[in-house]
This record gives structure tokens, C-alpha cells and sequence, in this order.
């Protein structure tokens, strides 16, 4: 079993910066590959990024390439999200979720959080 519980949301101007972090329960986590996505009112969630067990492989979607940063820190059970050059399309609950296995791709995701919401202001 593994919790994810999401923080660092909050309201930013657009040109802004948030980092938002996702921390994992359970002894698994080191061994998961992690991502991000995002849902906008009234709209589908969107993978926003994602992360290998050992952080060498990294997927991002278009829309916050060069942006954005995933990272993580295993010995904290944490991924983080890194956002720079906020945009008021950047308005979104950002969620996280953990793969069953060690890499991104296929994508599958058996545990989510809750979410955080971020609000980007013009």
C-alpha cells in the first residue's frame, strides 16, 4: 500500500514560481516510477511529467517542457514538481501517482493523491 499526499500549491502571478512536493508512505516508493498530471475545470487530467525509480529518465508533456522540472529524493519518499514561468493555463489540481514498476513507460499508475490546487494569476 502506498499514500501520496501533495503540497505546495497556492496562488502565483503568471511569470511565477511554485515547487510542489508529493510524500510517499510504504517501503515501495524507491522502487516506483512517479509522475505528475494535472486537471483543469471542466476538463480531462493530463499527464504533466513523469520520473524513473532512479530519476535518470524523465518525461515531460509539451505544454511545460522547459518549464517545469520532476526530481526526486528517495531517501525522503518525495517527488517534487518544479514550476517555472507560471501561466494562467498552468491552472490546475496537480495530482501525483506512482507506477507499479521502476519505469515510466507503458504508463501505468496504481496509487494517486489527493491533490493540490494551483492558481496562476494574470
Amino acid at each position: 500500500q502506498v499514500q501520496l499526499v501533495e503540497s505546495g500549491g497556492g496562488l502565483v502571478q503568471a511569470g511565477g514560481s511554485l515547487r510542489l512536493s508529493c510524500a510517499a508512505s510504504g517501503r515501495t516508493f524507491s522502487n516506483r516510477a512517479m509522475s505528475w498530471f494535472r486537471q483543469a475545470p471542466g476538463k480531462e487530467r493530463d499527464f504533466v511529467a513523469s520520473i524513473s525509480w532512479t530519476g535518470g529518465t524523465t518525461y515531460y508533456a509539451s505544454s511545460v517542457k522547459g518549464r517545469f522540472t520532476i526530481s526526486r529524493d528517495n531517501a525522503k519518499n518525495t517527488v517534487y514538481l518544479q514550476m517555472n514561468s507560471l501561466k494562467p493555463e498552468d491552472t490546475a489540481v496537480y495530482y501525483c501517482a506512482a507506477s507499479p514498476g521502476r519505469l515510466p513507460e507503458p504508463p501505468r499508475y496504481d496509487y494517486w493523491g489527493q491533490g493540490t490546487q494551483v492558481t496562476v494569476s494574470s
